[in-house]
Protein backbone atom coordinates (compact mmCIF):
# COMPACT_ATOMS: atom_id res chain seq x y z
CA UNK A 1 0.00 0.00 0.00
CA UNK A 2 1.16 3.52 -0.74
CA UNK A 3 2.03 5.94 2.04
CA UNK A 4 -0.83 7.99 3.46
CA UNK A 5 -1.21 10.67 6.11
CA UNK A 6 -3.61 10.41 9.01
CA UNK A 7 -4.79 13.94 9.74
CA UNK A 8 -7.38 15.85 11.76
CA UNK A 9 -10.51 16.53 9.72
CA UNK A 10 -12.66 18.16 12.44
CA UNK A 11 -12.10 18.37 16.19
CA UNK A 12 -14.80 20.81 17.22
CA UNK A 13 -17.50 18.35 18.32
CA UNK A 14 -17.84 18.05 22.08
CA UNK A 15 -17.52 14.26 22.20
CA UNK A 16 -15.52 13.16 19.14
CA UNK A 17 -12.47 14.12 17.08
CA UNK A 18 -12.59 13.19 13.40
CA UNK A 19 -9.57 12.17 11.40
CA UNK A 20 -9.23 11.39 7.72
CA UNK A 21 -6.64 9.91 5.39
CA UNK A 22 -4.79 11.60 2.55
CA UNK A 23 -2.54 9.80 0.10
CA UNK A 24 0.99 11.21 0.41
CA UNK A 25 0.94 12.46 -3.19
CA UNK A 26 -2.60 13.92 -3.00
CA UNK A 27 -3.61 17.51 -2.33
CA UNK A 28 -7.02 16.63 -0.86
CA UNK A 29 -8.05 14.06 1.72
CA UNK A 30 -10.48 11.21 1.03
CA UNK A 31 -13.34 12.63 3.13
CA UNK A 32 -13.25 16.01 1.39
CA UNK A 33 -13.15 14.24 -1.99
CA UNK A 34 -16.31 12.36 -1.00
CA UNK A 35 -18.25 15.43 0.14
CA UNK A 36 -17.10 17.55 -2.84
CA UNK A 37 -18.03 14.85 -5.35
CA UNK A 38 -21.54 14.23 -4.09
CA UNK A 39 -22.30 17.85 -3.19
CA UNK A 40 -21.76 18.70 -6.87
CA UNK A 41 -24.40 16.21 -8.05
CA UNK A 42 -27.73 18.10 -7.92
CA UNK A 43 -29.79 14.98 -7.15
CA UNK A 44 -27.54 14.18 -4.16
CA UNK A 45 -26.80 17.68 -2.84
CA UNK A 46 -29.43 17.52 -0.09
CA UNK A 47 -28.40 14.00 0.93
CA UNK A 48 -24.73 15.11 1.01
CA UNK A 49 -25.55 18.05 3.25
CA UNK A 50 -27.67 15.82 5.50
CA UNK A 51 -24.79 13.35 5.77
CA UNK A 52 -22.32 16.10 6.64
CA UNK A 53 -24.71 17.35 9.31
CA UNK A 54 -25.18 13.78 10.56
CA UNK A 55 -21.42 13.25 10.84
CA UNK A 56 -20.68 16.51 12.61
CA UNK A 57 -23.80 16.83 14.76
CA UNK A 58 -24.93 13.28 15.44
CA UNK A 59 -21.73 11.24 15.43
CA UNK A 60 -19.80 14.16 16.90
CA UNK A 61 -22.27 14.14 19.77
CA UNK A 62 -22.66 10.30 19.75
CA UNK A 63 -26.35 10.17 18.78
CA UNK A 64 -27.29 8.66 15.43
CA UNK A 65 -29.74 6.61 13.37
CA UNK A 66 -30.22 7.01 9.59
CA UNK A 67 -31.61 3.83 8.04
CA UNK A 68 -32.06 3.62 4.25
CA UNK A 69 -29.79 6.59 3.53
CA UNK A 70 -28.48 6.57 -0.11
CA UNK A 71 -24.86 7.55 0.60
CA UNK A 72 -22.27 5.56 2.52
CA UNK A 73 -19.22 7.13 4.17
CA UNK A 74 -16.84 4.62 5.73
CA UNK A 75 -15.28 5.20 9.12
CA UNK A 76 -13.17 3.54 11.82
CA UNK A 77 -13.63 4.08 15.54
CA UNK A 78 -10.15 4.07 17.08
CA UNK A 79 -9.72 1.28 19.64
CA UNK A 80 -13.51 0.91 19.82
CA UNK A 81 -13.69 4.33 21.45
CA UNK A 82 -16.45 6.75 20.55
CA UNK A 83 -14.34 9.89 20.78
CA UNK A 84 -11.86 9.39 17.90
CA UNK A 85 -13.15 8.44 14.45
CA UNK A 86 -11.25 8.23 11.16
CA UNK A 87 -13.40 9.06 8.13
CA UNK A 88 -12.54 7.61 4.76
CA UNK A 89 -14.31 7.90 1.40
CA UNK A 90 -17.53 6.28 0.27
CA UNK A 91 -20.19 6.55 -2.38
CA UNK A 92 -23.71 5.99 -3.56
CA UNK A 93 -25.27 2.70 -2.52
CA UNK A 94 -26.69 1.62 -5.88
CA UNK A 95 -27.60 -1.95 -4.91
CA UNK A 96 -28.73 -3.90 -1.84
CA UNK A 97 -25.16 -4.59 -0.68
CA UNK A 98 -21.82 -2.82 -0.80
CA UNK A 99 -20.42 -5.71 -2.83
CA UNK A 100 -23.06 -5.28 -5.53
CA UNK A 101 -22.53 -1.50 -5.71
CA UNK A 102 -19.52 -1.37 -8.06
CA UNK A 103 -18.05 2.03 -7.10
CA UNK A 104 -18.97 1.64 -3.45
CA UNK A 105 -17.34 -1.77 -3.23
CA UNK A 106 -13.98 -0.30 -4.30
CA UNK A 107 -14.23 2.41 -1.63
CA UNK A 108 -15.15 -0.26 0.96
CA UNK A 109 -12.06 -2.30 0.06
CA UNK A 110 -9.88 0.81 0.24
CA UNK A 111 -11.36 1.80 3.63
CA UNK A 112 -10.67 -1.70 4.95
CA UNK A 113 -7.04 -1.42 3.87
CA UNK A 114 -6.65 1.99 5.51
CA UNK A 115 -8.30 0.66 8.68
CA UNK A 116 -6.09 -2.43 8.78
CA UNK A 117 -2.92 -0.33 8.47
CA UNK A 118 -4.09 2.12 11.16
CA UNK A 119 -4.99 -0.71 13.55
CA UNK A 120 -1.57 -2.35 12.94
CA UNK A 121 0.15 0.96 13.69
CA UNK A 122 -1.81 1.30 16.94
CA UNK A 123 -1.02 -2.28 17.94
CA UNK A 124 2.69 -1.91 17.07
CA UNK A 125 3.05 1.43 18.85
CA UNK A 126 3.72 3.48 15.70
CA UNK A 127 0.83 5.70 16.73
CA UNK A 128 -0.72 6.31 20.13
CA UNK A 129 -3.95 7.73 21.52
CA UNK A 130 -3.65 10.84 23.69
CA UNK A 131 -6.86 10.36 25.64
CA UNK A 132 -6.68 13.70 27.42
CA UNK A 133 -6.84 15.61 24.11
CA UNK A 134 -8.72 13.13 21.86
CA UNK A 135 -5.69 13.08 19.56
CA UNK A 136 -3.61 10.55 17.70
CA UNK A 137 0.15 10.96 17.89
CA UNK A 138 3.08 9.29 16.19
CA UNK A 139 5.43 7.26 18.41
CA UNK A 140 7.67 10.32 18.78
CA UNK A 141 4.72 12.45 19.99
CA UNK A 142 4.25 14.32 16.70
CA UNK A 143 0.76 15.01 15.33
CA UNK A 144 2.01 14.49 11.76
CA UNK A 145 1.35 10.80 11.08
CA UNK A 146 2.40 8.96 7.92
CA UNK A 147 1.73 5.26 7.52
Amino acid sequence: MNIFALEVWDDEASKCSFYTVRWADAERNETDKFFDKYDNIPALKTATQQLLSFVLDSIGEIVFLYPNFPLRLYALRINYRGDIVVLFNGGLKSAQTNQASKELNLKWIEACRFAKRIEEALRDGEIMVDTSKRRLLSADGDEDIYL
